[in-house]
């Protein structure tokens, strides 16, 4: 049995009591895991455009003796949208990256107000991200990228989506923290 069963078993609920658990939050809740998930399944998408671009570089390289020069810069710009949305669902899904093993080992009187500043920091930071990305957008809007023919900008909107949605998630764990129903991932 996985680490993650066991807990989940250990808790005394079935698998139903923890469904109707999840399913019986309210429609905020819902939204913004909607909105988390549209964030996968997007990135997801440009994972696979990714890959097959590369493959077609390949292709036309090794095949055609034809080098595509455009999938290096479209390349680019999706790793930049796929690593941005995917860092935003990461805060929505509490699994971004974080050093909390320090904070986890700490007495309730200590780890509670380090959650606090830990989701506050993650909401400033998320502040100043959408800030920057938006300020960084408009600045290279009116330059293009070789090659595709697009606004620079389009590398920064991903950043300022980013920060906005870490911002909204990050208020919504606020909540979570105020009215005691915050938890990590994994802990059920």
């Amino acid at each position: 049995m996985s680490p993650m069963r066991a807990a989940h078993h250990s808790s005394g609920k079935t698998d139903v009591e923890h469904e109707l658990e999840h399913t019986a939050r309210g429609p905020v809740y819902r939204v913004l895991a909607a909105l988390a998930q549209t964030c996968l399944v997007i990135a997801g998408v440009q994972l696979v455009t990714l890959i097959s671009i590369f493959g077609w570089l390949v292709w036309g390289r090794y095949v055609l003796n034809d080098t595509p020069t455009w999938v290096e810069q479209l390349a680019l710009l999706l790793v930049v949208w796929i690593t941005f949305l995917g860092a935003a669902a990461g805060v929505w899904n509490k699994s971004h990256l974080s050093i909390d093993f320090i904070r986890e080992m700490m007495p309730d009187p200590l780890r509670i107000p380090m959650r606090w500043i830990a989701v506050i920091a993650v909401c400033v930071f998320g502040g100043f991200l959408a800030w920057q990305g938006w300020t960084l957008a408009e600045k290279t809007w009116p330059r293009n990228i070789p090659m595709l023919g697009i606004a620079e900008g389009w590398r920064a909107v991903p950043m300022a989506i980013c920060g906005a949605l870490t911002v909204v998630f990050s208020l919504y764990h606020v909540g979570e923290l105020a009215r005691g129903e915050y938890k990590l991932t994994g802990e059920l």
